[in-house]
């Protein structure tokens, strides 16, 4: 099902049908492309998830000494969710240097380790730490090991400047909406765009183990952390939500950024994915789960 969209060019209306080549952003499912570019540099040996965040990120406050990677990777560091920070325009351009003040300036909400809570910024700082480990920057190491080694020729990270096939985010009316930031205050946490076709193609490929070796492919796909949020999304792994669905083990993932919804998730045993992208608030992907029973 597509959705037609209205763009307006030099003042007049034009209806643009969505198609399979359409890309969408992938809002929180880009936390499986952040966490899979933590671990390939785990593999190479120059990250390690024991590793400090103050290792990679400089000036970190003393508060954040005992946070490691493996804590932003399982949202276990104590860092909050984008409600915790106001101050910050998810909309707006900031400078990098300013989002981390901003980031240090927040009290933990408990000491690392001792509890979860979902935080796109704890996804953000490790954006910056493989940016810093690989020397170079974050949306080029996305391209040149992930986009590229498995081949989706139609998934980015970042702002997209004049590419087409665009999608364009509308409100649960149908009202166009602006889009965040990608570049810098979603970098890391919700930047990625891509098509239904190479999401699905992402999907298989890390399942598959063509991007990660073991133990790394394992250790994404599996309970790296108790969410206490029920059987079917009872853990965390690096950059996924695990569990069981029917009494099947199952990895899973929505997100939400304005104007978008994405949901990507996998019963391996079934050999059955779901992939559903869409540029409008009114979308409630939860609600299809059960094409995956």
């Amino acid at each position: 099902m597509t959705r037609a969209e209205i763009l307006v060019r030099q003042g007049e209306d034009f209806i643009v049908d969505n198609a399979t080549e359409t890309l969408y952003q992938l809002a929180s499912v880009s936390k499986q492309f952040t966490a899979a570019a933590t671990l390939l540099l785990v593999e190479d040996g120059t990250l390690v998830l024991d590793d400090p965040v103050g290792r990679w990120i400089d000036d970190c406050p003393e508060e954040w000494r005992d946070i490691t990677l493996h804590h932003l990777l399982t949202h276990t560091s104590g860092l909050g969710h984008w409600d915790d920070y106001p101050m910050i325009d998810l909309a707006q351009r900031v400078e990098p240097s300013e989002l981390l003040k901003t980031f240090h300036c927040v009290p933990l909400q408990y000491p690392p380790g001792e509890g979860w809570s979902y935080s796109s910024p704890a996804y953000v700082l490790l954006a910056h730490v493989v940016e810093r480990a690989a020397d170079t920057p974050y949306r080029a190491f996305l391209a040149d090991r992930i986009f590229d080694h498995l081949g989706l020729t139609e998934t980015f990270a970042g702002a997209p400047g004049a590419r087409p096939n665009l999608a364009r985010g509308h409100d649960a009316e149908g009202r166009p909406l602006p889009t965040w930031e990608l570049d810098v205050v979603g970098m890391g946490a919700g930047d990625v765009w891509s098509t239904a076709k190479d999401v699905l193609a992402w999907l298989d490929a890390l399942q598959d183990g063509r991007l990660l070796s073991e133990p790394y492919r394992t250790l994404m796909l599996t309970e790296r952390a108790r969410t206490g949020k029920g059987p079917d999304e009872s853990g965390y792994g690096y950059g996924v939500f695990v569990g069981e669905l029917n009494g099947r083990q199952w990895w899973h993932h929505s997100g939400h950024n304005a104007g978008f919804k994405a949901y990507a998730a996998s019963i391996p045993e079934l050999g059955r994915r779901i992939v559903i992208l869409s540029n409008t608030e009114a979308t409630d992907a939860s609600t299809l789960e059960p094409l995956l029973a």
